[in-house]
């Protein structure tokens, strides 16, 4: 799957793709916003046989290129009539240039174009994530939930997420 906007795309994670995503996965600075400031600690043979592993009937992990070099990584998961999407900017120069918005646009116009059985899709991110939460709610994202200190960060730390959820309806792109 490749989808394309000008200088903007996103493709499927092929098992090619494992050295890179295992870089990104196990860079504190990348994990931070996520909660893993010391990165997540896998392999690149563990990446690769995650990606050979995928079942794209269910889940689906791309590529974020710009003019053809991979800058970040977005995925979602189908779970009955929702999708659960995930996105990370991993490359800072590309951060904060409107790629990450761009990039959930084409995301989001796919599942609804391609899945007529998703009603709704979701998300969470932690509260302290401004600028994602900001892009979240300008494509439409209602904010359903709040869960203070949710889970503890690999520093110790308490982390509190915010859930989102974007209806059909309410998709302003």
């Amino acid at each position: 799957m490749e989808l394309i906007n000008n200088d903007l795309a996103l493709r499927e994670a092929m098992p090619s793709d494992a050295r890179r995503l295992t870089e990104w996965w196990n860079d504190g600075d990348v994990m931070e916003h996520a909660g893993f400031p010391k990165g997540l600690g896998v392999t690149e043979e563990e990446t690769r046989k995650m990606l050979e592993n995928t079942d794209p009937a269910k889940m689906m992990r791309l590529i974020i290129e710009v003019d053809e070099k991979s800058v970040g990584e977005c995925s979602y998961r189908l779970e009955g009539h929702q999708a659960e999407i995930g996105i990370k900017l991993c490359e800072t120069e590309y951060q904060n240039r409107g790629f990450g918005r761009r990039a959930l646009r084409m995301m989001i116009s796919h599942i609804f174009d391609r899945y007529d059985a998703i009603e709704k899709i979701v998300l969470d991110t932690d509260i302290n994530n401004k600028r994602s939460r900001h892009v979240y709610e300008l494509l439409g994202f209602s904010l359903v939930s709040t869960r203070p200190d949710a889970w503890q960060d690999q520093l110790g730390a308490w982390r509190t997420d915010v859930d989102y959820e974007l209806t059909r309806e309410n998709v302003q792109l």
